[in-house]
């Protein structure tokens, strides 16, 4: 009885490693890339429907999660909560920082890390801090004593952006050679901890070319998060697509991905983002007259409609726009731009571009295939999280909820299936079918030995029992 039971545990034993080594994290993804979930942890404030608690996230559809935003303290160099009674547990507060780190108890594969700066930060004080040696080395000590405090996995750099001038920027062209030195002498400090560091960045040309040393960046950062979206919106005065895959300028996904690796960025470290939000539209009753098919590049307003949830102008989260489309009195009727390879809706003056699971594909596919690290999603907060808009048709592997979120795992999944598919299919320079066929045999044996080993512990486990 006592070797059955040593069989028994040895047999258990075999099939965890062998379990967690072929298929990743157990309680995550099971493809091999990243899908990074940037949550904007003002969305806790939205009305009804809209409003987004860290109990709300699935975190078995994400590697990595960021807690957006931290703030810089121009004072004395710190890192600092920007909504102490929502991030700390100081006098009541509801602990965010700590409720969103202890969910990898339960997520072991989980990493989450704390994003420090956003549009609303501004750049002038990022620029003054990576500009001065001794203000670079108090910030660091700070960021430091904050991830171990809170335990998070590490820190995402979202200085929006080095160089940029205009309105709340306040760059100067030496932020490009500052930021490369904040970051690698943060990079030295976190080597000693295994923290992650990371970065988003600005995916227009104009912005990567002054803001950015992409090679020496990618030298130092764990992962680069590109914002591929934001491309166009009302400010152009047209309609236009917030996240345009492909077009006739260099304003599109595409061309700044395959800039990014031009420049010296490593593609197992560059991380495409997604929009689960789109950008509004009100075009004038001249534009309406005008066009008898409705496309994208008509004359609007400076200034966009608001969403019921988010409330912003010339913005709606996917969660606001799909309960627009099922809404049937209010008209809408949704387009394919064959161009950008992405969809809008067009109800009387009103035009929203957004991306969906149809286009979303589309952008996995071109990430997957350029051999990307993996997608990052801005923000998981505007997915239809509650599953509001789901009907039988759009359900994705028999859920309900987080219909774009599953989209891109699953977009990962076929892509790569279909890659590895077309390798076995192709047989390399200077090898025979022989050697393909002997490839796949393998792989089916270690099936079958895992498979063997499951019969022989149900059958040990009888015998015990």
């Amino acid at each position: 009885m006592d070797i059955l039971k040593e069989l028994f545990l040895f047999s258990a034993f075999l099939i965890l490693i062998l379990h967690v080594d072929i298929n990743g994290a157990i309680s995550g993804p099971t493809h091999n890339k990243v899908v990074v979930c940037y949550i904007g942890t003002w969305s806790v404030y939205r009305p009804s429907r809209g409003k987004f608690d860290i109990e709300d996230l699935d975190p078995s559809l994400c590697t990595h999660v960021i807690y957006s935003f931290a703030g810089l303290n121009s004072t004395d160099d710190t890192i600092r909560a920007l909504d102490p009674w929502q991030d700390l547990s100081d006098d009541y507060g509801k602990d965010g920082y700590n409720r969103l780190v202890r969910l990898k108890q339960e997520y072991p594969h989980l990493k989450v890390s704390i994003a420090i700066g956003g549009w609303n930060e501004g750049s002038t004080n990022y620029s003054r801090l990576a500009a001065d040696p001794a203000r670079r080395g108090r910030f660091i000590v700070s960021v430091l004593n904050l991830l171990r405090k809170h335990q998070f996995d590490g820190l995402d750099l979202d200085w929006e952006f080095p160089a940029k001038r205009g309105a709340k920027r306040g760059g100067i062209p030496q932020d490009k050679a500052n930021f490369l030195l904040l970051v690698k002498e943060l990079r030295a400090a976190f080597n000693k901890f295994n923290y992650l560091l990371t970065a988003a960045f600005g995916a227009g040309k104009d912005t990567i070319d002054i803001a950015y040393d992409v090679a020496g960046l990618s030298v130092y950062l764990d992962f680069i998060h590109m914002m591929c979206y934001d491309y166009h919106g009302a400010w152009d005065s047209k309609t236009g697509a917030n996240a345009p895959l492909r077009s006739s300028d260099v304003l599109n996904v595409e061309y700044s991905i395959n800039y990014m690796l031009k420049l010296g960025a490593d593609p197992s470290k560059l991380v495409m983002g997604v929009p689960f939000y789109g950008r509004t539209f009100l075009v004038g009753n001249t534009a309406l007259s005008s066009v008898r098919e409705r496309k994208l590049g008509e004359s609007s307003e400076s200034t966009g409609f608001q969403g019921p949830f988010t409330k912003e102008d010339g913005f709606m989260g996917y969660h606001e726009i799909c309960l627009e489309l099922k809404n049937t009195s209010l008209g809408y009727t949704r387009y394919w731009d064959s161009d950008s390879q992405t969809p809008f809706a067009v109800s009387g003056q009103k035009v929203i571009t957004y991306d969906d699971p149809e286009s979303l594909t589309e952008k996995i596919k071109f990430a997957m295939e350029k051999g990307l690290a993996g997608c990052m999603i801005w923000s998981i907060d505007t997915d239809d999280f509650r599953g509001d808009c789901a009907d039988d048709d759009s359900n994705v592997n028999g859920h309900s909820n987080y219909p774009l979120l599953r989209t891109v795992n699953k977009a990962i999944e076929q892509t790569l299936e279909d890659i590895e598919r077309n390798k076995i299919n192709v047989i390399p320079h200077g090898e025979t079918q022989d050697d393909t066929n002997n490839t796949a045999m393998k792989n089916n044996m270690n099936y079958i030995f895992v498979l063997t080993l499951s019969v022989i512990i149900k059958i040990v486990y009888c015998q015990l029992i």
